[in-house]
């Protein structure tokens, strides 16, 4: 920063300015009779006219006119006969007027060669300035990762940051002067022309471009381009920005490839199920046929030769039939699970505490005689499809009831919890016979049981359509339990 002038702030501008013309004319005139009065002549006009050079040159016009008639009136008073007059003669005059014209155009000279450096110095501060404001930003754009580099419009490089040094490969000095098409190679999505256009109309332009690097490598680029004019509206120079997106492009065709080889196999899959389920419903109902027979002729030898057999040959025939009941069971559970795969989920609003009641009212045959304490908490509303829903708490009510059946005091607990933040977590708790839970994958399996038929009767199916049922809604069920001290069944439904 300049020096302040410490008088500056007492004495003002316009007195400094002209005081300096006054000061000027002073010292002009006492060196001018100081030289006279050592026999020193013919000085005295330069002399003055130097004053009067110097007050313009540093105070401005006004002033410049002051020192102008005060020089003239000194020269006059001392160095003119009569001297210490400021009497003129005649023959004197054109002295004078040389005097002042020849004052005049120093004056104008000094003047305007001070304008000129005064512009001059105020230009080169501008560029100045400006050097350090496009060092600065080209020294920001050598922060940035991403390639940086501008060309003019004939598509040489002017311009060419770090980030473009390490992308391609290339130096500043090596890239700079050469055209881009001839140092990138770029392969364009579409005519240059049709882009050159675009750019011209818009001022803008971004999309993807192949380019090679220095060792010759391909290289994929996310481009971006912004076009600069001239004040006369003329094409100047073009900013390109740049980021590598190979490994982004590779990548997404690696999940596009991915995405189909899943399309393709989720369709297998569908379809395997579907044939699947179509052949479970199938043999469903053609085991029914013989099925019907096997009761029938059974209960027909029953009737008819129950006299002629003995209590073994009874016995066996018992059993026959039990057997084709638990078959019977066994093909209405499959059909039932079967057909919860295909049917079409009807969603409504569905009140979990009035499905409970329903499902407590469908069981109640399974309690009666037993002293069941029911713990039923408070359970929210869910959108979902009713009968399903239903079917999923009566299967899980029925279970907890009926391994309960060796307790002396069963207690079946229903309520909801707080453990997800995106969905709603019901729980079915028992104190029944629990089971361990190294095999609690296979409890949701198709036929799949954990406990001997001659304990805990079952087909195996229950667990299973619940979990059909749960990831139907795109809820998950899972279990906790312990041999002997009972088990927690968990639904995880979406908030509605």
């Amino acid at each position: 920063m300049p020096r302040e002038n410490p008088l500056s702030w007492r004495i003002p501008a316009v007195v400094q300015r002209y005081g300096l013309a006054v000061l000027s004319v002073a010292i002009a005139t006492g060196v001018a009779n100081l030289l006279y009065y050592f026999h020193v002549q013919g000085v005295e006009f330069p002399i003055f006219l130097l004053a009067v050079a110097i007050t313009p040159w540093y105070a401005g016009t006004g002033p410049a006119i002051v020192s102008l008639v005060l020089a003239a009136l000194a020269f006059n008073y001392y160095f003119t006969d009569p001297r210490y007059s400021l009497y003129v003669t005649l023959a004197e005059a054109p002295y004078y007027v040389v005097f002042i014209l020849f004052s005049l155009l120093i004056a104008w000279f000094s003047a305007l060669r001070r304008r000129v450096e005064l512009n001059l110095l105020q230009s080169r501060d501008e560029l100045q300035r400006e050097v350090a404001i496009r060092t600065q930003q080209a020294s920001l754009l050598n922060l940035t990762h991403d390639s940086i580099f501008v060309r003019d419009a004939n598509g040489t490089i002017t311009y060419w940051n770090r980030g473009a040094e390490e992308l391609y490969g290339w130096k500043a000095d090596e890239a700079v002067g050469r055209r881009t098409q001839d140092l990138l190679k770029t392969v364009f999505p579409r005519p240059f022309e049709e882009i050159h256009e675009e750019l011209l109309r818009t001022a803008r332009w971004e999309g993807e471009l192949e380019k090679k690097k220095s060792d010759g490598t391909d290289v994929l680029v996310a481009s971006r381009w912004s076009l600069e004019r001239d004040e006369n509206g003329n094409p100047v120079a073009i900013l390109e920005s740049e980021n590598d997106i190979s490994e982004r492009r590779r990548r997404e065709d690696e999940i596009r490839g991915l995405n189909l080889q899943l399309g393709r196999r989720s369709t297998e899959l569908e379809a395997t199920n579907k044939e699947l389920e179509a052949f479970a419903y199938s043999i469903s109902h053609d085991l029914r046929a013989p099925l019907r027979h096997m009761v029938g002729y059974t209960e027909l030898l029953q009737k008819n030769a129950a006299s002629v057999v003995d209590d073994k040959g009874r016995r066996y025939m018992t059993m026959i039939l039990e057997a084709a009941q638990r078959m019977g069971t066994l093909i209405d559970d499959l059909l039932a699970f079967s057909r919860i795969g295909r049917a079409e989920t009807r969603e409504t609003m569905v009140s979990l505490e009035q499905l409970v009641k329903e499902a407590q009212n469908e069981v109640w045959q399974e309690t009666e005689g037993r002293n069941v304490t029911w713990k039923i908490g408070p359970l929210p509303d869910l959108y979902g499809d009713r009968s399903m829903l239903k079917l999923a708490l009566v299967n899980l009510i029925s279970n907890a009831i009926k391994f309960t059946r060796k307790c002396q005091q069963p207690e079946i607990e229903i309520g909801c919890t707080n453990k997800r933040t995106d969905g709603v977590v019901v729980f079915i708790k028992d104190n029944g016979v629990g089971f361990d839970m190294k095999y609690v994958n296979k409890l949701f399996g198709v036929f799949q049981r954990l406990h001997r038929a001659d304990e805990f009767e079952g087909t195996g199916i229950g667990l299973a359509t619940v979990q059909r049922i749960i990831h139907r809604h795109g809820g998950q069920v899972w279990a906790e339990g312990q041999v002997g001290a009972g088990a927690t069944f968990y639904l995880s439904l979406p908030k509605p």
